[in-house]
């Protein structure tokens, strides 16, 4: 059993453990650049019903989890000289909203089996709740496709929240394979409806009160149940926001932040001046190694554990690899300087992510395969329609530029100076282009099954198993390289 001593993650026989791994975002909680759709998981599965019926949709996606993360992928990332494996949740796996409190075994039985080929290979295990009742924020990744986050305003939501917790912690209570309970992914207090949590230019207004009191008491909650199991909190506004957290109330708490920099999105050189066009991270400035190391020591996440003397888990962080193909070297080279980095100061760590449909991943699914060339023209939508986040540096941004447009047609006409036009954009192209655009492809994905039978669609979904998948080289030979420091080295 893990535990805190002070700035350290120790063993039961007082030895430091750093952890060092990575995040299986896909397997039970779906993202669409992840898996290759467009929306919403929720929403996707109902439409796959709607198309090929109620029992072939739910055999369809129990192959793709099945296949998606096994015994053959944990072994691989043992191999590499990781310990620790970041699962995230999407809380629908384990309840029901139209049955509350009461609680799923089938969910429960899949993550099990991958415990205990966890625990069989010496790997750790982080259980991540990443989409929890009501929407702590307001994307994909929270399972959301209404872009407003109800969680920090509605009690029923949040007693679900606790009470889900409380079932882990009555489940995996005394069991020293799990790490430790990530209780929120990337929260986001700021208001309880709308676009404007997703506001990274400076008029974002953390409501501390409200987080600090609902981290307190689910951590109460938990430890009634379990007093022992380390307990991770992120930090506001996707995790990027610390300073209003209460200071450490309890023993054998860490806390997590999200590092993603412009220099592992690009476009553009590295070392050399990054061009990133996503809203969420700083662009158009140079970036070389001394860059990222003053953006990681002045992170409120690294301010704050330093304050406190407490652990940092870098939960989240990461390079794509699906720009150009003479980009790649430099993705792989700001990755690299940022592992250093991270092992300079004793950060802990799990990348994102570790399979995926060809963006991030260290393992990606074969171009070749059944699954991508049946979802070929998805991934072209995708594109020309700029559905996804994790595709918008790409070459071909016609949609965004008509939404761009869009935003200046709304500003000129309301005449207010303090709309942010980047933001304005942002948050448009997230309304309309990944939520309702992305709905109106799902129908489409889902006619890609019609009419084939189980056999046939668990062996389209055997692409995402570890035996046919691709492997980044350049990636893995980094992973290799710091995995094998001694800690502190």
């Amino acid at each position: 059993m893990l535990k805190v001593v002070k700035n350290k993650i120790t063993d039961t026989k007082g030895n430091p453990i750093q952890l060092r791994g990575t995040c299986i975002g896909g397997w039970m909680n779906m993202e669409d650049f992840i898996n290759g759709y467009t929306g919403s998981e929720h929403s996707l599965r109902h439409a796959v019903a709607e198309e090929i019926g109620k029992g072939k949709a739910e055999f369809l996606f129990d192959r793709m989890q099945h296949h998606f993360f096994g015994e053959e992928d944990i072994t691989f990332i043992k191999s590499w000289g990781a310990n620790t494996v970041r699962l995230p949740l999407n809380y629908r796996h384990f309840e029901d909203d139209e049955a509350p409190f009461s609680y799923k075994e089938k969910g429960f039985q899949r993550l099990n089996e991958i415990i205990n080929l966890c625990e069989k290979h010496g790997l750790y295990v982080i259980l991540d709740l990443h989409a929890v009742q009501g929407y702590q924020n307001t994307h994909w990744h929270s399972d959301n496709d209404i872009r407003h986050s109800f969680f920090w305003h509605d009690k029923t939501y949040q007693d679900r929240f606790i009470a889900l917790w409380e079932e882990f912690a009555r489940r995996y209570q005394g069991r020293s394979v799990i790490a430790g309970y990530n209780i929120m992914n990337e929260p986001c207090v700021n208001t309880p409806h709308g676009d404007y949590p997703h506001n990274f230019f400076g008029n974002y207004k953390p409501d501390w009160e409200r987080m600090n009191r609902i981290y307190k008491r689910t951590v109460d909650a938990i430890r009634k149940i379990d007093p022992d199991h380390i307990i991770f909190l992120e930090g506001d506004n996707y995790s990027k926001f610390f300073e209003g957290l209460d200071a450490p109330f309890a023993e054998n708490l860490v806390y997590s932040s999200h590092n993603y920099t412009a220099a592992g999105f690009g476009p553009g050189q590295y070392p050399g001046i990054a061009d990133a066009k996503t809203a969420r991270i700083e662009s158009g400035v140079y970036w070389d190694k001394e860059k990222q190391i003053q953006v990681f020591k002045g992170h409120q996440g690294t301010v704050f554990t330093q304050k406190y003397d407490v652990p940092l888990w870098v939960g989240e962080f990461g390079s794509v690899y699906n720009g150009p193909t003479e980009e790649i070297p430099y993705r792989l080279a700001a990755m690299d300087d940022q592992l250093s980095i991270f092992e300079q100061f004793g950060a802990h760590w799990t990348t994102w992510t570790y399979k995926d449909v060809g963006v991030m991943g260290l393992a990606m699914l074969d171009p070749e395969s059944e699954y991508m060339q049946r979802i070929s023209s998805i991934i072209d939508f995708k594109h020309k329609l700029n559905t996804d986040d994790w595709m918008i540096w790409l070459p071909g941004r016609e949609a965004r530029d008509q939404i761009a447009n869009l935003a200046n047609t709304l500003e000129t006409v309301i005449g207010d100076s303090g709309i942010n036009h980047h933001f304005n954009v942002a948050a448009l192209s997230q309304a309309v282009l990944t939520v309702y655009t992305g709905a109106l492809i799902q129908p489409v994905y889902a006619k890609i099954f019609k009419g084939l039978s189980e056999e046939k669609i668990d062996d389209v979904m055997q692409s995402f198993a570890f035996k046919n998948c691709k492997i980044n080289d350049g990636l893995l030979d980094i992973l290799m390289k710091h995995t094998n420091q001694t800690i502190g080295s």
